[in-house]
């Protein structure tokens, strides 16, 4: 099913969609009980489309492609490495990415990203999946000079808008071998494909629910293959992951 999150007129709600048209969830997405879809409600050129849930937390697992490990002149992790972005950060659909006056480099990074669908704590890795609700494109953005000056990830990945989401969470896809691409402007940056990860789905979550409760809605971002690299004011950039859709987003200088 792909389900998303939506606004039509002054409300908002949880649907799935069904090629151009939109139709309502009976139940609750992350409710206790199974969900259903209903009957059909409106075209999807009638709605707006929003980030597909919202987040207590956003986790960012560093190095999870070998590819990019070895585009950066490091060994894999031995443990996944992660960082936290604020749920601020999180944009839908054709929102725009503001890139803040504090930062002269700012760059995009495609990855897959798995939505937790239940509350986790001490998940073992043969039950970790059933914790996995599905999984959405994101776009991890960075203010790169900014985390080079600090040597830390707190501040660079923390502005508004730096977390792009959608358009819909996949449930019941096969994460194993799904190709996950970039493009800026009409032009491709990162292709590669989620076999070249080092860390799988089951094992971020069994590692990171030993650490912290996960909680319904949470999103994690399973990292990026290389290739990520600058955008500027008037670009657009898509993130496109296979089976799943794209996620377009324009960028614009944020006026303060």
């Amino acid at each position: 099913m792909q389900l998303i999150r939506y606004q039509k007129g002054d409300e908002i709600y949880y649907g799935y969609l069904d090629g151009d048209a939109v139709g309502m969830i009976e139940g609750e997405v992350f409710g206790p009980t199974a969900h259903m879809r209903g009957p059909r409600v409106a075209l999807l050129s009638e709605v707006k489309l929003l980030p597909p849930c919202q987040p207590s937390k956003v986790i960012g697992i560093v190095n999870n492609f070998v590819d990019r490990s070895r585009e950066k002149g490091e060994a894999p992790p031995e443990l996944p490495l992660f960082f936290f972005k604020p749920p601020s950060t999180v944009i839908g659909p054709e929102a725009t990415i503001q890139l803040p006056p504090q930062s002269q480099r700012v760059e995009y990074g495609a990855e897959l990203a798995l939505v937790i669908g239940k509350r986790a704590r001490w998940v073992t890795l043969e039950e970790a999946n059933h914790y996995i609700l599905g999984y959405t494109c994101t776009n991890d953005v960075t203010a790169r000079d900014v985390w080079e000056q600090e040597g830390g990830w707190a501040r660079g990945k923390s502005f508004d808008t730096f977390c792009p989401l959608g358009p819909c969470i996949v449930t019941g896809l096969d994460p194993a071998d799904l190709r996950v691409t970039s493009v800026v402007n009409e032009g491709t940056r990162q292709m590669n494909s989620t076999r070249d990860i080092v860390f799988s789905m089951p094992q971020l979550v069994a590692f990171l629910s030993s650490v912290m409760t996960l909680l319904p809605g949470d999103v994690i971002l399973t990292g990026t293959p290389s290739g990520a690299g600058v955008i500027t004011a008037g670009d657009v950039v898509e993130v496109e992951i296979e089976g799943i859709g794209k996620l377009r987003n324009p960028v614009a200088a944020e006026e303060h």
